[in-house]
């Protein structure tokens, strides 16, 4: 790495790593004005409040401290480069304004990766814990028993490979093990089919069914026409899987409540929910797409970030460093105002799903790019 390169790092990190601490403390600041009457009724002591903020953290470092963080820092770094003349005295000795910004965007993409990291696997798990957390001292806990079973489930599956129905007696959610199930589903002749079994558990990437009988019908509300019975039978076309099965228990029950916060539905998990549902509803499926792109571009927000700092702050000028503090509240103003806009558009099927989630990025991605070939 060169001296030049350290330098301009050096002196983007420092304000960077105060600018996540100031924006924490003052979250964590700010909520707790408005849930210490909350913690109060639920008789939480310092030591639990202090642990529920930590799990709520990673929420909110990926969205917003993080992305509004590195603009900060980065316009006010490059304001304050700009003000001493540092910038205008590194472009004399030929390094380009694109040269220049390339630890920027080193930056910018470690940012990304923590914040898609964050998305990913920590922020799924917050809200449950929190909940927990909150809870402990005036509700009795919940067993890990009862966490992990899931009772009277049942499902469609509906995709080119078929339509099953599945119903449910008990389902371990860790042992993958079904207790009463049913599955009924049409054959290719159009015949109809019915395994109802004593219990099922998945192995060797298959489901096998126990204790099973096997009824026919010439159609679903046809004449029985054939009755088996089976000690035990694995099903290989049986291709649901409980990854898919737990995403369809968490999902589905979101998908119920439109105000439902979609932090906790990680990529994995609606992937799998869509490929078990080739067949949603408008609203659903507009609702499941616009997530699933919203959050592929949500990380790649601390890139746009980098392009949007550079030509507000590396013209020169001698500028008062808050000129940076400034136009950082104006960018992230119109920017959230411009995502919230297109995300609830494309929910509500006005925009396609994917332009919905992208464009706020593309779009200042573009004007960031522009500006900066107009920086002298």
């Amino acid at each position: 790495m060169r001296l030049l390169d350290r330098y301009l790092l050096r002196e983007l990190l420092v304000p960077l790593f105060y600018c996540i601490a100031g924006f924490l403390i003052f979250w964590i600041a700010f909520n707790l004005s408005q849930e210490l009457r909350e913690f109060q009724k639920q008789k939480l002591h310092g030591g639990d409040i202090a642990l529920y903020y930590l799990v709520q953290t990673p929420e909110f470092l990926a969205f917003p401290i993080i992305p509004v963080s590195l603009l900060l820092a980065l316009l006010y770094t490059l304001t304050n480069h700009a003000r001493h003349q540092e910038l205008t005295a590194m472009r004399s000795a030929g390094i380009s304004l694109w040269r220049l910004a390339r630890p920027y965007f080193a930056v910018g993409l470690v940012a990304s990766l923590v914040v898609f990291a964050l998305n990913e696997i920590c922020v799924p798990s917050t809200d449950q814990l929190a909940e927990r957390i909150m809870s402990s001292r005036v509700a009795k806990k919940p067993s890990r028993e009862n966490s992990v079973l899931q009772a009277n489930l049942a499902f469609t599956s509906d995709t080119r490979y078929g339509r099953r129905k599945w119903q449910i007696g008990l389902y371990n959610t860790e042992t993958f093990e079904m207790t009463e199930p049913k599955v009924d589903w049409t054959l290719r002749g159009g015949a109809y089919r019915e395994l109802i079994a004593g219990r099922a558990v998945y192995t060797n990437d298959t489901w096998t069914f126990y204790d099973v009988y096997e009824h026919t019908y010439s159609h679903a509300s046809g004449p029985l026409t054939n009755r088996n019975y089976f000690a035990a039978i694995s099903i290989p076309e049986f291709f649901e899987t409980p990854e898919q099965i737990k995403s369809e228990i968490k999902i589905s029950s979101r998908l119920g409540r439109p105000a439902a916060k979609s932090a906790d539905m990680p990529l994995i998990e609606i992937w799998n929910y869509l490929q078990l549902h080739s067949k949603l509803s408008r609203t659903d499926k507009n609702r499941l797409y616009t997530n699933l792109h919203g959050r592929l571009a949500a990380p790649w927000t601390c890139l746009v970030v980098v392009l949007i700092a550079i030509p507000f702050g590396a013209p020169s000028a001698r500028r008062n460093v808050f000129v940076g503090v400034a136009s950082s509240i104006l960018i992230c103003f119109a920017y959230f105002v411009l995502l919230r806009l297109t995300i609830a558009m494309g929910m509500g099927g006005m925009l396609p799903p994917w332009f919905a989630a992208w464009f706020p990025n593309l779009s200042f991605g573009i004007a960031g790019a522009w500006l900066t070939m107009r920086v002298r």
